[in-house]
């Protein structure tokens, strides 16, 4: 399952952008390069599931629209081979920030019953030493 298609890439960076940064043949054909475009994508959803596997059950059952976003962000910058405009380095690395996020689980997705369960050995465990003071050995001073 892909967490961006190419469809929502030209909805939002518009063709012109991804025949650009896709279009690699000598002459320029005009078109986007749906290979080029693929080979983003996967690599995109392959790191996008190397933040959520020790968090969440893969596949997801479906796509949260926050991954969809940062999908987009994270494909589209790999799809540029030499300068990056500010604005996609920045949602580039805004991605990156928001995937260690929901890795660490600071921030969850809206998906039902996915998330692993908690082993309980989380807790807090103290040991105590025992006690050498009783009721009994302390007659006299109580």
């Amino acid at each position: 399952m892909s967490y961006a298609s190419q469809a929502d890439l030209v909805e939002r960076f518009g063709t012109d952008l991804l025949v650009d940064v896709t279009d690699r043949t000598s002459p320029p054909t005009g078109e986007i390069d749906a290979d080029v475009v693929t080979r983003a994508l996967e690599d995109t959803d392959a790191m996008i599931d190397g933040y959520l596997k020790g968090r969440y059950k893969l596949p997801l059952s479906s796509t949260p629209p926050l991954l969809r976003d940062l999908a987009q962000a994270i494909a589209v910058y790999k799809l540029h081979r030499d300068t990056v405009a500010d604005k996609i380095r920045t949602d580039y690395t805004d991605a990156l920030k928001m995937l260690a996020l929901i890795s660490a689980g600071s921030v969850r997705l809206d998906v039902e019953g996915v998330e692993p369960e908690s082993s309980g050995a989380s807790g807090v465990r103290t040991t105590d030493r025992e006690r050498p003071l009783t009721p009994e050995n302390m007659k006299g001073f109580i």
